[in-house]
């Protein structure tokens, strides 16, 4: 679906990025990090699927 994808490294950027709109000082940049976040998530939940399913697969 992705291509050769490290879970890790997306969820590294995911935690950075909400981190990151913690700490902005203004809500467009607080906005702009939580939706880098929301699309690291759905990338992550998309791997996890893949994964589940290919593990199905296999049993």
């Amino acid at each position: 679906m992705f291509g050769e994808m490290d879970v890790n490294y997306l969820l590294h950027r995911q935690q950075v990025a909400l981190i990151r709109a913690q700490m902005s000082h203004s809500a467009k940049g607080r906005a702009a990090y939580e939706d880098l976040a929301r699309g690291y998530t759905s990338r992550i939940d998309a791997y996890r699927r893949e994964n589940e399913r290919l593990v199905d697969l296999a049993h």
